[in-house]
């Protein structure tokens, strides 16, 4: 098998290292990996840009290929990942090629050791309400290299601790 995916440190972007993906999977004949890239791209036209109409109307229209982020594709490449779990956890199986291929171009995701260093150097709880509050912060740091379910979890544990 050919070697998909894609890091930060490789210099070019999402879009490009997919288009370079499919390529391969195309000559290489590797139907899992053609199929699942195309899948993904066949979700672009959900990325959309708001508009106002010169009538004050809300509308919106599909992202030109200049606009779309490495994050735009992650956030989609993520939820066809999230779908297709849910999809092998009702059919009771571990994993599937989709699964496989598609997971080559997410970030590794930080640890829970590592947020909760994160969480210790970093938030002041004695300013906030409730430790639940710091959610925020803590996603805009990690962005898509944090699972929110994890995050959430973890200040959660810290509530209860307080509490």
């Amino acid at each position: 098998m050919a070697e998909y995916g894609w890091k930060p440190e490789l210099g070019i972007s999402l879009l490009e290292k997919m288009r370079a993906d499919l390529k391969t999977a195309v000559l290489g004949r590797d139907p899992a990996a053609r199929d699942a890239i195309r899948q993904v791209m066949s979700e672009f036209p959900k990325l959309t840009v708001p508009l106002t109409l010169e009538s004050g109307k809300k509308s919106f229209r599909c992202k030109r290929e200049d606009e779309i982020t490495n994050d735009d594709i992650l956030g989609l490449i993520q939820g066809l990942v999230k779908s297709e779990k849910l999809v092998l956890e009702i059919k009771k199986e571990a994993s599937s090629p989709f699964l496989t291929v598609l997971s080559t171009y997410l970030p590794r995701l930080a640890s829970r050791e590592e947020i909760e260093a994160w969480i210790g150097a970093n938030v002041d709880f004695s300013k906030l309400k409730a430790p639940v509050q710091a959610m925020g912060p803590v996603m805009k740091h990690f962005g898509k290299a944090a699972d929110g379910a994890l995050v959430k979890e973890i200040l959660e544990g810290r509530q209860k601790g307080l509490a």
